[in-house]
């Protein structure tokens, strides 16, 4: 039977219109000629590069402007080009606003994939050719992951959690509403002692799920007064970890409190997003453990914005996030000082669709250089969602996915808020 989310996404095609410029019949032959080349952020750029690329992968990067028989040459001997961007944490299914609760009730699963396939699009003309979804119904993330891959949807190449796991009542679950209603909205995956906890893993990975995603401690945006520190048991965080490992997914935990950071570091936890309260155990441990730190600058940022600038927010989330949105500037200077690997990640969902690459901003805010923030984007990112072989990096062999500007991103960052060119597996989406 074809699920709604599928359907949602077959109309989107037609809706959202403005597909890729280049067709991808055959094998496509096209060189790009870059005035400026960063194809492995981290080493010096090079200058004056031909990129040739034969249906969706590149097939060699060598110096000069060349040229091959058959091939459509693409100028841009004035732009600064480099791999497309990698955001490890996005919410494709909606955006932070004040009828967020309320569209969560008279929505179906077809408006969430139809505004699920919209901001996709939108996320890839800004230049992120890969993105992973780590809230979403488990229908809506795969239909869409798949419908991208089958290039019948613009957007990013998606890695997708589906929905978060969750302790019952915790930062994943329904909270604020009527009994009645929470319980017909419950969140299925929410779970109670490690035996359960194994069931919502192995459901989310029968239901196509990449990576399993998990709210190890409160959040800022559950409408409840249980704070954000653990949430979780140590016995179901060890559970939810061996279970996943044994069906060949790694898990990635929401934690802002250093309580549930540690904990599920220790519990053998594959990376945090936020890590708002992490303190010298918990960077040791990362060291340790060689676990990836998201730290999703902009979601915190964001939210403090909106509680001192607007007024919808509930007392409970607005307290959170004046508590929590400030200190995540300082987080990130104290993790990346202390030697945390940090992959690019920012929560857009809570922030608006489309402005991701303000992260790059922050990270630099945060005391980390340019380069370091692009590499955070590309090749640690790549290597975060388990990707590296494919993306990350402008090398012969990988997925054609690069994105240009016309102003030098390592002079000014902010350079990076207006790409002109996106390609991604050798289609050009943006600026031909």
């Amino acid at each position: 039977m074809v699920s709604l989310a599928r359907i949602a996404l077959t109309l989107s095609v037609f809706l959202l219109a403005a597909g890729p410029l280049s067709s991808q019949e055959g094998e496509p032959l096209t060189v790009l000629h870059a005035g400026w080349l960063l194809d492995v952020p981290g080493e010096p750029p090079r200058t004056e590069v031909s990129i040739v690329v034969r249906g969706e992968r590149i097939e060699e990067v060598v110096d000069g402007y060349v040229s091959r028989e058959g091939a459509e040459v693409v100028d841009l001997r004035e732009h600064y080009l480099m791999p497309g961007f990698i955001d490890s944490h996005v919410h494709l299914r909606n955006e932070l606003g004040p009828d967020r609760t309320l569209d969560g009730l008279r929505n179906d699963e077809t408006d969430v994939a139809l505004d699920a396939a919209r901001a996709a699009r939108v996320t890839l003309m800004s230049g992120f050719t890969t993105a992973q979804d780590v809230g979403n119904t488990v229908a809506v993330a795969t239909a869409l992951r798949d419908a991208i891959d089958a290039g019948d949807v613009p957007g990013p190449r998606l890695r997708v959690a589906g929905q978060a796991v969750s302790p019952t009542g915790g930062h994943a679950d329904v909270n604020g509403l009527a009994l009645d209603v929470m319980d017909l909205r419950e969140n299925r995956y929410a779970c109670n002692g490690p035996a359960d906890c194994r069931r919502a893993v192995r459901e989310l990975v029968r239901g196509g799920a990449d990576v399993i995603k998990i709210t190890a401690t409160g959040g800022v945006l559950s409408n409840t007064a249980a704070g954000v520190e653990q949430q979780f048991f140590r016995d179901e965080l060890e559970a939810i970890v061996e279970a996943a490992r044994m069906m060949g997914r790694r898990v990635t935990a929401h934690a802002h409190g250093v309580t549930g950071i540690n904990s599920f570091l220790r519990a053998g936890g594959a990376s945090i997003e936020h890590g708002t309260y992490l303190d010298e155990e918990s960077i040791r441990l990362f060291r340790e453990t060689e676990a990836y730190l998201v730290p999703t600058i902009l979601a915190g940022v964001t939210v403090a914005e909106i509680a001192t600038e607007q007024d919808w927010m509930p007392a409970a989330i607005r307290e959170k996030s004046l508590a929590v949105g400030p200190q995540m500037l300082d987080m990130v200077r104290r993790a990346h000082e202390g030697g945390v690997r940090i992959a690019f990640g920012t929560d857009s969902g809570v922030s608006t669709h489309g402005e991701n690459a303000r992260e790059f901003q922050l990270l630099v805010q945060a005391g980390m250089t340019p380069m370091e923030a692009i590499r955070s984007a590309t090749v640690v990112a790549s290597r975060h969602v388990e990707m590296d072989q494919d993306i990350g990096t402008v090398e012969a062999g990988k997925f054609a996915d690069i994105v240009a500007t016309s102003t030098n991103p390592l002079d000014d960052v902010a350079a990076l808020m207006e790409v002109d060119f996106v390609m991604k597996g050798g289609t050009i989406y943006k600026g031909n």
